[in-house]
């Protein structure tokens, strides 16, 4: 592997007023986002309380593969599962 020498950044202030302009943009959008999911959270508080006191009440580990698409198959017990069709 060839070395070579290290590389010199320079910052300039126009790079300086440009990632601030772009931060606080970020950070505008941010909280218009939070707002508007405060306000939704808000109206739909109801019925989440609603769908989590009925009857068909998951785990979290349900609800995790429910989401990802993992149906997990029960384990067979008994010594011929371990060893195949071998008996002992």
């Amino acid at each position: 592997m060839l070395r070579r020498k290290p590389t010199r950044l320079e910052l300039k202030l126009d790079d300086i007023e440009e990632f601030e302009s772009i931060r606080k943009d970020l950070e505008s959008r941010k909280k218009q986002r939070e707002e508007t999911e405060a306000t939704a959270a808000g109206e739909d508080g109801a019925a989440a309380a609603a769908i989590a006191l009925g009857t068909d009440h998951k785990s979290r580990e349900q609800l995790i593969n429910d989401r990802i698409g993992y149906k997990p198959q029960p384990k067979a017990g008994g010594r011929a599962a371990h060893f195949g069709t071998f008996e002992f």
